[in-house]
């Protein structure tokens, strides 16, 4: 038997402790404090005892200050093992936060105590991005515990606030730790993918949050004439907006799906009751746009389109730009990491992984745009941020594998 076989068949042996992780991850609730949360203190004080007990060489808390959080700080957290003397290290980065659960109805059971189905296991996050710390956990675990050696030293980082945009996370650490990532490190964001784990993401769309809000005059709903119907004029907004789509509607086969998308998304309450005219309308669209676009070109269109449907209506229409982050230059498909990564899921699965680009947002962008070239990989089923969020304990297992073969090449 092989050493990686020897791996591989001590990964199998995990599912147990695949449920047991899970399920005290999910009891930590990690929200920040833009999703009703005090931050993640309590899911990262678990993971550091987990990493500790691996015994590492490295194990530190890199605390981003946030006055809003428990404590004043949001954590991240950075382990390292092997020899700090070899060059290149192969870091895998996950994110310890979640995104709320939303409307409770909607999910079959508590969505923060794991329910077990045969190979899923359902509860909030533990796809996003539950997973993405346990398959490089495991992987790491398999090979101290059979008493191999490391190939190339491997760092493990989770940290906060990537859903809400990472400035008190990755962001921090890169702007204030710049020395922990190195150009010829293999950086693996594991918090994406596809369901037959073939795709590594290795480009993003720009991603553009619009706020908008639409302002009339409030008046009694039995005499119309007296007001400016707010909500109106916002629903005659969002049908326009649809011109975006034709005007930005170049192709590209490289990124899943292959355009621009814009899409109205939330809407702020307005008034409590049925018959009042609202006089203020509040709204979002969400654009995730190739990069062959410019966001100033999008956010130029879109003053156009706000303009004319706010002379039309004697309306008044104000934007604010919620959130932005430009399209980064590209991993390069012959990048270090997607041919180490594409080795090793050739070698678990028999099958070709295949670079592309999507249109969510990772903290790989942050690596990129810091001249990193990140890749992200994991096999996923796809129900982040969903009612009835799940994961596969196999797919956990198998991308386990795929680690431990990056590991010890």
């Amino acid at each position: 038997m092989s050493k990686l076989e020897e791996i591989f068949k001590r990964i199998d042996t995990y599912r147990d402790e695949v449920i047991q992780i899970q399920a005290n991850l999910t009891s930590r609730v990690a929200l920040g404090p833009d999703n009703g949360g005090l931050g993640e203190h309590e899911k990262a004080g678990y993971v550091k005892e987990l990493l500790k007990a691996l015994g590492p060489e490295k194990l530190e808390e890199l605390n981003a200050p946030d006055e809003r959080a428990r404590d004043g700080y949001r954590p991240n957290l950075i382990a390292r093992w092997g020899d700090d003397r070899i060059d290149q290290t192969i870091w895998v980065l996950s994110h310890s936060d979640i995104v709320p659960p939303g409307d409770l109805s909607l999910w079959k059971s508590n969505p923060y105590k794991i329910t077990v189905e045969g190979d899923r296991i359902i509860g909030r996050g533990v796809e996003d991005n539950q997973h993405g710390f346990i398959s490089p956990y495991l992987a790491l675990k398999a090979v101290l515990d059979s008493g191999k050696k490391l190939k190339k030293p491997v760092g493990l980082a989770i940290v906060a606030d990537e859903e809400t945009g990472s400035a008190y996370g990755l962001s921090y650490i890169l702007e204030n730790n710049g020395g922990l990532f190195k150009r010829d490190d293999l950086i693996i964001v594991p918090d994406g993918g596809n369901e037959d784990g073939t795709m590594i993401e290795v480009a993003e769309k720009t991603m553009l949050w619009v706020k908008f809000t639409v302002t009339g005059k409030q008046c009694h709903a039995s005499t119309p004439n007296k007001g400016k119907n707010s909500l109106f004029g916002a629903a005659k907004l969002i049908l326009a907006l649809d011109e975006l789509k034709r005007q930005f509607n170049i192709s590209d086969k490289l990124f899943s799906p292959p355009v621009s998308t814009f899409e109205s998304t939330k809407m702020e309450a307005n008034v409590p009751n049925i018959n009042t005219i609202p006089g203020k309308n509040s709204f979002f669209i969400d654009c995730r746009v190739l990069p062959q676009y410019g966001a100033d070109n999008i956010l130029a269109a879109i003053k156009g389109i706000a303009s004319r449907v706010s002379d039309e209506l004697d309306l008044e229409i104000k934007l604010e730009t919620a959130y932005r982050q430009d399209a980064t230059e590209s991993t390069s498909p012959d990048a270090s990491v997607v041919k180490a990564l594409s080795a090793g899921i050739k070698r678990v699965t028999g099958r070709d992984g295949k670079p592309m680009g999507i249109g969510g947002g990772t903290v790989a962008a942050f690596f990129r745009e810091a001249g990193f070239p990140a890749a992200v990989w994991s096999t996923v089923s796809e129900t982040a941020h969903q009612p009835n969020e799940y994961c596969l304990i196999s797919n956990i297992l198998t991308d386990a594998k795929v680690f431990a073969c990056l590991f010890m090449s």
